[in-house]
């Protein structure tokens, strides 16, 4: 049931003793680089977990302006490899690895992995991108760590995806929620039987934002479990945390972070229960340690004792970020709340793409929205009727009522990439 049970298992006092050796020792590498050399000019190291709420925050703006070199804390004949965002906004923010740094995120992986139930019988299929992405190269270190063999396919070409697991007898899966109802499309003109010819059983879903509704419809369409997982490249990529067999939060492993919750406005760290933004300072990172890193991931964090028997705290299902907020005439409206929606309506599609637009100087929000030709073989009226309830229920969610528009299913855009819901046109044309 435990990768490594030690550390999973840790009495709590020797976990924040842990912890707080780690921070220290951290404080030291990264004041080797430039940047912290000069934000910690004055602090040589903390006395307890409580002054860790003193020490200075570190923000994806620090990242990019100190663009290429200025967070690395080592000599770079020590660096094996960088990972890179796509930097479409300005200069990309790049992580450095160590070799040390490397094993210890294969570790981690495979401790996420092992944790959810998959083993070294397991046959692991990776659908996720390699290169500069961290998502899929992160998982594929951590299943060869934990013995699985492993088909490192890569995004797209669906029908090659099923070829595989028809063959090869695929147990457990990498794959973007978007693509998880994307493919089943592919398995369904196939005509695959998915309990017949397939031997799914464990997916890991992440890499984008999605609602519990979303989860629980890929476990429907492929009987299998899937498993949220959560991670940022900043701080290493996928492993972070990730649910236990229980599934009732996300096991934060506190030997690799050490988490806080914050208000996103005052910037005050807030109690265990309360959501806020997640902050995080890393505890085993030689290349590159990040101090109070805010990810802009809004959570909170679960104390209480799971009952798996892990003593490492939770923290729940990401609810949104702090910046893929919309605002339409002063609402602010999350994606997610639009998605949990029209995934609790069985006869709305899978997929969906949001379009924000000006009309007589008012932001309209626009849905545009595939038909689930499986579950809806309505007339026009019905059709009216599903319309007018998105809309109704939408409004009662978000406080906008926005313009449905259904369209054939497969004319809207895809990406073998993370899934591009939101289109914002106020400004295309001024």
């Amino acid at each position: 049931m435990f990768w490594q049970k030690d550390i999973e298992l840790m009495d709590k006092e020797q976990l924040r003793n842990t912890q707080l050796d780690c921070i220290n020792k951290e404080i030291k590498i990264a004041k080797r680089s430039e940047f912290y050399k000069k934000k910690l000019s004055n602090i040589d190291k903390i006395s307890s977990l409580d002054d860790v709420k003193n020490l200075p925050f570190t923000t994806k703006e620090d990242l990019r302006n100190s663009f290429p070199y200025g967070f690395l804390a080592t000599d770079l004949q020590n660096v094996i490899r960088l990972h890179s965002s796509s930097g479409t906004t300005g200069n990309p923010t790049v992580v450095f690895h160590t070799a040390f740094d490397i094993s210890n995120w294969a570790n981690l992986s495979a401790r996420c992995m092992y944790t959810a139930g998959a083993r070294n019988n397991d046959i692991f299929q990776n659908t996720m991108g390699y290169g500069l992405f961290t998502g899929g190269i992160g998982f594929h270190y951590g299943a060869e760590r934990l013995g699985m063999l492993t088909i490192p396919v890569g995004p797209g070409n669906s029908k090659r995806q099923i070829w595989f697991m028809q063959n090869f007898k695929t147990s457990v899966i990498h794959i973007l929620p978007s693509y998880a109802l994307r493919l089943f499309q592919t398995v369904e003109e196939m005509h695959v039987d998915v309990k017949r010819d397939l031997n799914l059983r464990i997916a890991f879903i992440g890499a984008e934002p999605h609602s519990e509704e979303m989860r629980k419809k890929i476990e429907e369409l492929y009987n299998i479990k899937a498993f949220n997982s959560y991670g940022l490249s900043e701080i290493s990529g996928p492993g972070v945390a990730f649910e236990c067999e229980c599934q009732s939060g996300l096991h934060i492993w506190e030997d690799y972070v050490y988490p806080e919750i914050i208000d996103k406005d005052t910037l005050e760290v807030l109690p265990d229960g309360c959501e806020g933004e997640l902050v995080l300072t890393t505890l085993q990172r030689e290349a590159m340690p990040l101090i109070r890193y805010r990810t802009r991931d809004l959570t909170k964090i679960i104390s209480e004792p799971c009952a798996c028997g892990r003593t490492h705290r939770r923290i729940a299902r990401i609810t949104a970020r702090t910046d893929d907020m919309m605002i339409i005439n002063g609402v602010n409206i999350f994606p997610i709340q639009i998605e949990k929606t029209i995934m609790s309506i069985p006869e709305a599609g899978r997929n969906y793409i949001i379009e924000i637009f000006e009309n007589n100087f008012m932001d309209k929000l626009c849905i545009k929205l595939e038909i689930d030709n499986e579950n809806f073989g309505g007339t026009l009226r019905d059709l009216e009727k599903l319309q007018n309830r998105l809309e109704c229920e939408l409004k009662q969610e978000i406080g906008v009522t926005p313009v449905i528009k259904f369209v054939d299913a497969g004319s809207l855009p895809v990406s073998d990439g993370k899934a591009k819901r939101v289109f914002d046109l106020r400004n295309k044309n001024k």
